[in-house]
């Protein structure tokens, strides 16, 4: 006679592995570190800052 497979177990498993693997896609596709976003900010706040300063606008008196 063959062993018993308690199938509840065998599932579980299976998707215990599947949610595993889609996290490990997900933190691939998503996934940036903390410094990683902190340069991305400091960059556009740099670069805000910079176009702000360049912006042409109506001169004092005229309308």
């Amino acid at each position: 006679m063959g062993d018993v497979v308690n199938l509840n177990r065998f599932r579980k498993q299976k998707a215990k592995e599947e949610r595993a693997a889609k996290a490990a896609e997900n933190r691939v596709v998503h996934g940036r570190t903390k410094a990683e976003r902190t340069v991305d900010q400091q960059r556009q706040d740099r670069q805000e800052a910079d176009m702000a300063g360049k912006k042409l606008g109506p001169a004092d008196g005229e309308d």
